[in-house]
């Protein structure tokens, strides 16, 4: 069995994020006073500087931004996945995210592909933010 992956900070202005993904839900911080979305959780806005927020669903879609192959060394709990790609996702709110694209090889990843988001169960009591490739339109 492989080491347990490393825990979120689910504290502060992060709390509310982590607690819908555990419950099957990507929601964003977006600013009351301008409409900014924001990512990862603050307490301010940082377009008008305005602590009023509210959280909303996650559209699901995004293009994968950047990405790199990782290979080992890794941490121990990542082992039994290597190599495997880490990306960066722009989600279509602008905001930007680092994860994983599950069910495609590292050498199927292109910068601009168009992913999906959903919740996914990669540990007892750990769900994370994932992408899976979108299907063609």
């Amino acid at each position: 069995m492989s080491a347990p992956r490393p825990r979120p900070a689910a504290v502060g202005a992060a709390e509310r994020f982590w607690s819908a993904v555990a419950a099957g839900e990507v929601r964003l911080q977006r600013c009351r006073a301008c409409g900014a979305y924001r990512h990862p959780p603050r307490p301010v806005c940082p377009e008008c500087r305005s602590g009023a927020d509210e959280w909303v669903p996650a559209s699901g879609g995004g293009e994968v931004w950047s990405f790199t192959i990782c290979h080992p060394p890794v941490l121990a709990a990542f082992a039994a996945r290597v190599p495997y790609a880490a990306v960066v996702v722009r989600l279509d709110e602008g905001v930007f995210m680092v994860s994983n694209v599950v069910d495609a090889p590292p050498d199927g990843i292109e910068i601009g592909a168009r992913v999906t988001i959903e919740c996914v169960a990669v540990d007892e009591g750990l769900v994370l933010p994932q992408f899976r490739l979108a299907l063609p339109s």
